[in-house]
């Protein structure tokens, strides 16, 4: 099951599924709810790939004024589309 599917910034599709999202919940508790994840994927600050898997992550950065801090989404790529892997929060973009 899908929590949600969106097109991203660059119009590839993107899902994020229940599966993902309880572990993003358990794991990152400052998560309060998959908007967020959302508001990323749509409009980054900046898309990366990944250093270990460059043609199937990516990392999708928001900067995120309240906390001081980057919103990070690990998004990989299979068949052409895409699957959250986990979010999180970090000081500086990798």
């Amino acid at each position: 099951m899908h929590i949600f599917k969106i097109k991203d910034k660059s119009n590839r599709i993107i899902r994020l599924t229940k599966e993902r999202w309880k572990h993003i919940a358990k794991e990152h508790p400052e998560i309060q709810d998959f908007e967020e994840i959302r508001t990323a994927l749509i409009s980054p600050l900046r898309i990366k790939p990944s250093k270990y898997d460059p043609d199937h992550v990516h990392y999708y950065y928001k900067f995120n004024k309240e906390k001081k801090r980057y919103f990070m989404v690990a998004v990989k790529y299979l068949n052409g589309e895409g699957f959250i892997i986990t979010a999180y929060y970090m000081r500086r973009i990798k």
